[in-house]
């Protein structure tokens, strides 16, 4: 050992036991100094003595750290790959605090990360696809519970948890006004402008009003409201159930006999199906209201003739039909954002991968229905 050290860091006793037995008494600080020298000679002495057993005695440990519990689980792990029994013994309070609090007991847990070999392409083929094939599974049976638990609420509207759904509206809805108003104006705004320099080409500038309402209404304001939600609200759900799963508060609800999906999943999505409708009301109300701003301002149309061809362009198959896609894209964002919150496995870095992942589908799955929605239109 270095001069440096103390003297008593580091150090062990081999004790010669029957039948091949064999005990080691560790001695003093046993942390980051000393921890790959020590490991080296420990292994050393061990694999020249071919033991039948193995018994670590702690009790003359002074310090312990997390290198303390490497040097040991390298030690136990080498062992089991020999078959041969490993025991602590004697470990003083804090030690024993240590070991628990690093799981030392669950290997599972308390193993050190493997970096991933490149391996062969039909391997990481096969890898790949083993692991689509898990994901569809938990999908269906995922929906497949978000399904019945929605069937239990309309046969049992009790079961729905009304305190907890009116504060998700709040924080899904309420909250959400002000972005959605903003964005909302500041596109009418820019959709007048653009349309404008084109239109008064052929002195139609009167025909601003009627692109702005149709395309608001019937696409972009759905569109938008849905994708402002999922980065709000669909990051949130997922990362509320995603702290929630690594935190075992979802193994609690399931051992004491409540449905996670049920007292998780289903209120946040009534509660964003009710209050996504409202809030493409209020986005469509806003880009109007941006698009008037230029029409009056640059295109001297009047306050009267805007909302006048406004209203002559909208109709309520329109209006409905923006309303329809805005409540399918709040169940989307709902579920997916849900899914992936339960899919988390980990620790706190897979509850920020969650999130993200739920964005990311959300805004693909609202694209991907709108795209459906204009080829059923384009056919109906």
């Amino acid at each position: 050992m270095p001069d440096s050290l103390p003297p008593d860091t580091g150090l062990y006793n081999l004790i010669a036991g029957p039948e091949g037995a064999i005990g080691i008494q560790l001695v003093g600080r046993i942390d980051h100094r000393v921890a790959a020298r020590l490991l080296k000679r420990l292994l050393a002495d061990i694999t020249s003595r071919d033991p039948r057993q193995v018994t670590f005695d702690l009790n003359r440990v002074t310090y312990f750290d997390d290198f303390g519990v490497l040097v040991l689980s390298e030690l136990r792990d080498r062992l089991d790959a020999d078959q041969v029994p490993f025991r602590i013994v004697q470990p003083p309070p804090k030690v024993a605090e240590i070991l628990a609090m690093t799981h030392f007991d669950q290997p599972e847990r308390c193993a050190a990360l493997v970096p991933k070999g490149s391996g062969n392409l039909v391997l990481r083929l096969g890898d790949a696809a083993l692991k689509i094939a898990d994901n569809l599974r938990f999908l269906v049976s995922f929906l497949g519970s978000v399904a019945l638990c929605s069937i239990q609420v309309v046969l049992h509207p009790r079961k729905l948890r009304l305190g907890d759904t009116i504060v998700l509206m709040q924080k899904t809805g309420v909250d959400a006004i002000p972005i959605v108003g903003m964005i909302s104006f500041l596109l009418g705004l820019i959709m007048a402008f653009v349309s404008s320099l084109q239109l008064e080409q052929f002195g139609a500038s009167v025909y601003v009003a009627r692109l702005v309402a149709l395309a608001m209404v019937s696409e972009l304001g759905p569109i938008m409201t849905a994708i402002i939600v999922a980065g709000r609200s669909g990051s949130a759900f997922a990362a509320e159930i995603g702290t929630m799963k690594i935190s075992e508060e979802v193994d609690a609800l399931f051992t004491m006999g409540f449905s996670p999906t049920l007292f998780l999943v289903i209120p946040r999505m009534v509660a964003a199906m009710l209050v996504v409708p409202l809030l493409t009301l209020f986005s469509d109300f806003f880009a109007i209201m941006g698009g008037m701003v230029i029409s009056v301002a640059m295109l001297d149309l009047t306050v009267s003739t805007y909302v006048d061809q406004t209203i002559k362009a909208l109709s309520l198959f329109e209006f409905f039909w923006g309303l329809a896609k805005s409540v399918v894209f709040a169940a989307l964002i709902a579920w997916i954002g849900c899914l992936r919150g339960f899919e988390v496995r980990g620790g706190s870095a897979e509850v920020g991968n969650a999130a993200t992942s739920a964005v990311v589908s959300g805004i693909f799955l609202i694209i991907l229905f709108d795209s459906i929605f204009a080829v059923i239109r384009s056919y109906w």
